[in-house]
């Protein structure tokens, strides 16, 4: 069923002068049904305090597909009849407007101000195209200045002349309204017996169609109006007439009080709904439908944040789909994991070899052919959501369709567009920036989401029920999905007002590496950070904090790497296998000859040595600054490796300095677990440190003070990351 364009009948009883008898405000409006564009209307209305009364809720709407050509006929008959009731209201003002696609920007009083102003008995609105019949355009009386066509989707008058103006109507319901009343208009004696004239210049009806450069946004004290600044005017009514929907809902996200300076966001607390005395068992049903499409970074922690959504598992159903042959093992490992969790999951696999668009399609069918889904959740493998609290925040906000507002550290890639090209694709709005850094916090009616969404089950069984919602021949199935959304009238939102977390890169993933996360450290700081740097390194810099240790004079003992990166660190070592000799013949050093040699590997070796440097500009020279106050370190470094001590290798080392302003040690695996002995002891301090904890690093001068050696590596093997910085 076609939803029917809203109108709205105020009955205003103007008397003599400026203003009018608002008391006796009557707003009808005529609805097949109750959309989010009708709810927004209404809620603009209410703003204004109009008194609403609605015809046509639950009736079958026969009046065309008026988004795609003529119609709209039924709505001038249900005008019709209700004008019966006002035909001998001699002061009545009558106003009629469509709603899904319209809101109000001002009240009655100014409506009857500006109406009264026009000294005419009716008034249409105008833009500049001349629909359905161009032909008829010749006819149209000049206009010096302003829209010179009529549009139906607006238009105030006298009640007895509008009464006699629809009681013309003798059509089918499915003919065009537009035409009807361009046809009244054109006739010269009709024109002049009800004193008709056009809103040439949006006084009180701005239509978008043609004229989207026209309008901006003009901020007051706690309200926010649309100026047109090709007429320097404030119209009290915005419609969203032909292929202007979208920026129709970016005004209706600021237009009259939703968003403002002074208050925020001022609608975000409407409608609500709440679940602090809901037990689980009572809980919505969710469907999550996950999405392994590409080679994706830190896929474990992804999947283990499944598995730690504060939300009840018996409540959740899951469906799993991996098209990457490098991801099995991960997928495999959570579920051997995580099985007990879910009492339901389906995960498919590469060998079935399902398209994108397929995948997501049998994922949002199972919950739209169970009645008893509540709510479908789609996400991506590259979505990080931090927020553990993220789905029932969603679920909270009481949307049809809703994406927590997520972009990748640092920068303004995101997952919504604010606004789309005449082409479809993505265009920047005014206000994108502002959403992306939390300027501007709020719930945004947006054109386009993608990687993480909600979905209300009862949507996808009704307005989206028999919709292709991901597959079309060539098309990226975000955009397809998107497009159907909008095309059935429904609204897409993002939500910045909780810090939900972020998107993970993909673009720079080499699977062929054996830990390839380690390399992620420019790509995903975030990330690599929570997976390789100690969970007590930011305790370095609290001052109530007693961290940092000083075993030998100047030489500091700190928490650096986490354990996963100490192990994947060796692992990767041992998996390339070239260690060196330990002899005084070294080929990469540039001039051929070491000094005081060790069996090591160079993290350039590796092609590690960029993102090792980035290490210690990110995380080292911090340190530095703050344990030698007055240094301040460049984080140059081109002796950068990890050495292995062993007992029938190399078991130790002799006493050395070491060519830098300061070197770096960090222990990579545990005494008394992996090896004995070993440790460091400083000759002029007389100074050992015997038991290096893994993870730690040691810091410590280079030259001239802290001359140094390698204690012998007893038993097993030895592992620490050596950097010579700032030689």
């Amino acid at each position: 069923m076609w939803p029917v364009t809203v109108w709205l009948s105020a009955v205003l009883a103007l008397l003599p002068g400026v203003s009018g008898k608002t008391d006796d405000l009557l707003v009808i409006t005529a609805a097949t049904e109750e959309t989010e564009g009708f709810n927004r209307f209404m809620r603009t209305a209410r703003e204004f305090n109009y008194t609403v009364k609605v015809l046509g809720l639950g009736e079958e709407w026969r009046g065309g597909d008026v988004a795609k050509t003529v119609g709209g006929g039924q709505k001038v008959r249900w005008l019709k009849k209700e004008m019966q009731k006002h035909k001998d209201k001699e002061k009545t003002v009558v106003l009629f407007v469509d709603s899904y696609d319209v809101i109000l920007a001002g009240g009655p009083e100014e409506l009857l101000w500006k109406f009264s102003r026009f000294k005419h008995r009716v008034v249409f609105s105008a833009e500049g195209f001349c629909w359905p019949d161009q032909k008829l355009a010749p006819k149209y009386p000049p206009v010096h200045s302003g829209k010179r066509y009529l549009n139906s989707g607006g238009f105030i008058g006298y009640a007895p002349d509008i009464y006699e103006i629809v009681q013309q109507w003798k059509h089918r319901d499915n003919d065009d309204d537009q035409l009807f009343y361009t046809l009244i208009y054109l006739d010269k004696d009709q024109r002049t017996k009800f004193n008709m004239t056009l809103d040439h210049k949006s006084r009180i009806f701005q239509n978008l169609n043609g004229a989207i450069e026209e309008v901006v946004l003009k901020f007051e004290k706690s309200r926010v109006r649309a100026r047109n600044v090709a007429y320097d005017t404030l119209p009290v009514i915005i419609h969203g007439n032909g292929p202007t929907k979208l920026q129709l809902n970016y005004l209706g996200n600021y237009v009259p009080t939703a968003w403002t300076y002074e208050n925020g966001c001022g609608i975000c607390d409407d409608d609500l709904l709440y679940f602090n005395d809901v037990t689980d068992e009572e809980m919505p049903l969710v469907h999550i439908g996950v999405f392994i499409e590409q080679p994706t970074p830190f896929m474990e922690e992804f999947l283990e944040r499944l598995a730690t959504m504060n939300y009840p598992q018996s409540r959740l159903r899951l469906f799993i789909h991996n098209n990457v042959v490098y991801h099995e093992q991960h997928v495999e490992q959570f579920w051997n994991r995580h099985r007990s969790l879910f009492s339901d999951i389906r995960i498919v696999g590469p060998e079935e070899n399902l398209q994108h668009g397929q995948a997501r399609t049998m994922a949002v069918e199972a919950c739209r052919s169970d009645p008893s889904c509540d709510y479908y959740f789609s996400i991506d493998s590259d979505v990080a959501l931090s927020n553990a609290d993220t789905l029932r925040i969603l679920i909270e906000e009481n949307k049809s369709v809703i994406a927590p507002m997520l972009s990748r550290h640092g920068k303004l890639w995101s997952n919504f567009w604010g606004a789309l090209s005449p082409e479809g694709f993505y265009s920047r709005s005014e206000d994108y920036i502002d959403i992306v850094q939390a300027k501007r916090v709020g719930v945004w009616n947006v054109p386009y989401i993608t990687q993480v969404y909600l979905i209300r089950g009862e949507v996808l069984r009704s307005r989206l029920a028999g919709v292709s919602l991901f597959q079309q021949e060539g098309a990226d199935p975000d955009m397809v999905f998107c497009r159907a959304v909008r095309d059935q009238g429904v609204f897409m939102f993002v939500s910045n007002r909780d810090e939900f977390g972020r998107l993970v890169s993909t673009s720079n993933y080499n699977t062929s590496r054996l830990h390839p996360d380690m390399w992620q450290i420019f790509d995903n700081p975030v990330d690599w950070r929570e997976k390789y740097i100690h969970e007590n390194y930011s305790k370095i810099f609290e001052d109530a904090e007693d961290v940092v240790e000083q075993p030998c004079p100047d030489v500091y003992w700190f928490p650096a790497f986490s354990d996963r990166m100490c192990d994947e660190l060796v692992e990767t070592m041992e998996d390339f296998g070239e260690w060196s000799g330990g002899k005084h013949k070294d080929e990469r050093l540039a001039g051929g000859y070491e000094n005081v040699p060790t069996v090591d590997i160079h993290m350039n070796q590796i092609q590690f040595e960029k993102e090792w440097l980035k290490f210690l500009k990110d995380y080292i020279v911090p340190v530095t600054e703050k344990l030698y106050p007055g240094y301040y370190p460049k984080a140059n470094a081109v002796m950068n490796f990890v050495v292995r001590y062993r007992p029938d290798e190399q078991p130790s080392l002799r006493p050395h300095h070491d060519s830098s302003t300061f070197t770096i040690n960090i222990a990579l695996n545990s005494k008394g677990k992996d090896y004995q002995g070993g440790g460091c002891r400083f000759v002029r301090y007389n100074c050992t440190v015997e038991s290096p904890r893994k993870g730690w690093s040691f810091m410590h001068p280079g030259r001239l003070t802290h001359f140094h050696e390698g204690l012998p590596t007893t038993q097993g093997t030895r592992y620490i990351m050596v950097s010579f910085v700032d030689p």
